[in-house]
């Protein structure tokens, strides 16, 4: 079915905020950032305010290369999957995209559990697909370096095709529970996979039937030459960094093809940049609140993720000197995506120090500070023109950013006609407008 309202996704990664350290601010929260009833409240006020879904990004460790992360950084937080296991049970619309990881899992694990959760939520569900860019996540699981670049996304490519096989086993009406006959299941209708591939071997089938939406929603996230290939052949919604309007319309142009070279349909994917929005009553209360925050900032935390982004130690460089020579992007194993954004911003004359704090402040993506009417206005422009489909929504401090959204932007843009004022009837891909997947096996069968 057709979406005639923009998609609007809530984003958390830091438990207090996407700030680096927004965990500082006097109105953060504390040690209960590791209690259910933080996140209920969350979830219910995004659920109140009609959200789409909840999107939860993770990490596989500490961020720590240049050592300043534990001590510094609000780098702890709950495993995804586990909380939304929580959340779905006290919710009863709003969906959830859980991050997981290709690199360090094995497809038979996570098809199971994505498929447990689909089914426990009644088809709210979808999967953030990464590929762990990350050294340090590579050191908790026995590597003394990050898989190649190459390899991770030949591996998450093989990864995906055999986790839908595996949703697939099950054919829909393979289920009977039939006491009169003693048939639990169609023996016709579960099918064994017995992949034999480069990454993985895979016998099958699931041990839990076809999820509600078929297949979870695949999410993924990375504008990497080889991200945006893996997003056309198998992401359903995209999570890019989109800068400006203009960069939104070439970036959709190159999916569209992208995606038209893999015989799909430009509907089946949703392009969903993200924004940090700051809503305040005037712009210069908003621009008030901004300047809060980016005095928190610690020049050695802002210097250690330039470090992470830019894979080179800078602090072993004077703070106030030029930016040295970087990477080859093209044989960088870490972020890409994040690598090409520092590369951009060296032709702007900044120091290590200005383009450490600027990146820490604001990230990779826009920042809209203003009146509600303000943030409306932008969020509207980029969705009428075809520059996004909808937004990742990554508030710079929770819960503060987060209700102040729900409250002041989200009637405005129901006043609009932008966003819902109440839940469609479905699973969340029905909501988004986005098909269920045929079952692989039922296709293939004689007069499927």
């Amino acid at each position: 079915m057709p979406r005639r309202s923009m998609i609007l996704l809530a984003f958390f990664y830091n438990p207090q905020g996407d700030h680096r350290l927004s965990w500082r601010h006097p109105r953060a929260p504390g040690r209960e950032v590791f209690d259910l009833s933080y996140y209920r409240g969350l979830a219910e006020a995004a659920e109140r305010a009609k959200l789409d879904a909840i999107f939860i990004a993770d990490h596989l460790g500490i961020w720590d290369t240049y050592r300043s992360g534990v001590a510094h950084y609000a780098n702890a937080r709950l495993e995804p999957l586990t909380l939304v296991s929580a959340l779905a049970a006290v919710t009863r619309h709003i969906g959830f995209m859980a991050t997981a990881s290709t690199s360090y899992n094995e497809p038979f694990n996570l098809a199971r559990m994505f498929a447990s959760i689909d089914h426990l939520s009644g088809g709210r569900v979808g999967w953030n697909v990464v590929t762990s860019a990350l050294e340090e996540e590579a050191r908790n699981f026995g590597r003394d370096a990050n898989i190649e670049h190459a390899r991770r996304y030949e591996r998450a490519g093989e990864f995906l095709d055999v986790a839908k096989a595996l949703w697939d086993s099950w054919e829909d009406e393979a289920l009977l529970i039939d006491k009169g006959s003693g048939f639990f299941a169609d023996p016709e209708r579960v099918h064994y996979l017995d992949h034999a591939g480069p990454q993985f071997r895979v016998r099958g089938p699931l041990n839990v039937p076809r999820p509600p939406q078929g297949h979870p929603l695949i999410v993924q996230a990375g504008s990497s030459e080889a991200g945006r290939e893996l997003a056309a052949a198998h992401a359903e919604v995209h999570f890019a960094v989109i800068r400006s309007e203009a960069e939104g319309l070439a970036y959709r142009a190159d999916m569209d093809a992208r995606l038209t070279r893999k015989g799909r349909k430009p509907e089946s994917f949703k392009l969903i940049p993200g924004v940090l929005p700051i809503v305040a009553a005037s712009r210069a209360e908003a621009l008030e609140k901004q300047e809060a925050l980016e005095a928190l900032m610690l020049d050695r935390v802002a210097i250690d993720l330039l470090s992470s982004w830019a894979g080179v130690d800078l602090s072993a460089y004077p703070p106030d000197g030029p930016i040295p020579d970087l990477p080859n992007e093209g044989t960088f194993d870490g972020w890409r995506t994040w690598l090409k954004l520092v590369k951009d911003e060296t032709n702007k004359g900044l120091s290590i120090r200005q383009l450490a704090r600027k990146i820490a402040n604001t990230g990779s993506v826009p920042l809209l500070a203003g009146t509600a009417s303000d943030i409306a206005d932008q969020l509207e422009a980029w969705f009428v023109s075809g520059a996004a489909d909808g937004y990742n929504l990554m508030f710079p401090l929770l819960p503060e950013d987060w209700t102040n959204f729900m409250q002041t932007v989200v009637p405005e843009l129901q006043r609009r006609g932008l966003h819902r004022t109440d839940y469609e009837p479905g699973t969340l891909r029905d909501r988004l407008g986005l098909q269920r997947p045929e079952n692989g096996f039922a296709a293939a069968r004689p007069g499927g």
